[in-house]
């Protein structure tokens, strides 16, 4: 079983910053590929960016490309979001989560949720 904890949430004007982090536990971290997804009011859970055990082969969904920054610490246990250049439509409760699989932005393939973290743009 694995478990994983979300915070870094909060509230930020557009064009601000905040960093989420994903604490995990549970079995061997460094053996799953992790994934950030979101879900904003009235929307499907979207991928968002996504990154493999070893720290390489990041992946980001189109709108957030240049503006986010997916990364991990596995002495840490730890995985990370830095989100730069806020915009309103980033705003949406942000869920982490861990695959056994490739990188995927298919969310079935993710095995392990977090109960997500809340981020608020205000224009």
């Amino acid at each position: 079983q694995v478990q994983l904890v979300e915070s870094g949430g909060g509230l930020v004007q557009t064009g601000g910053s905040l960093r989420l982090s994903c604490a995990v536990s549970g079995r061997t971290f460094s053996r799953y590929n992790l994934g950030w997804f979101r879900q904003a009011p009235g929307k499907e859970r979207e991928f968002v960016a996504g990154i493999g055990w070893r720290g390489g082969s990041a992946v980001y969904v189109e709108s957030v490309k240049g503006r986010f920054t997916i990364s991990r610490d596995n002495a840490k246990n730890t995985v990370y979001l830095q989100m730069n250049s806020l915009k309103a439509e980033d705003t949406a409760v942000y869920y982490c989560a861990a695959t056994s699989s490739a990188v995927s932005v298919v969310r079935p393939l993710y095995n392990y949720w977090g109960q997500g973290t809340q981020v608020t743009v205000s224009s």
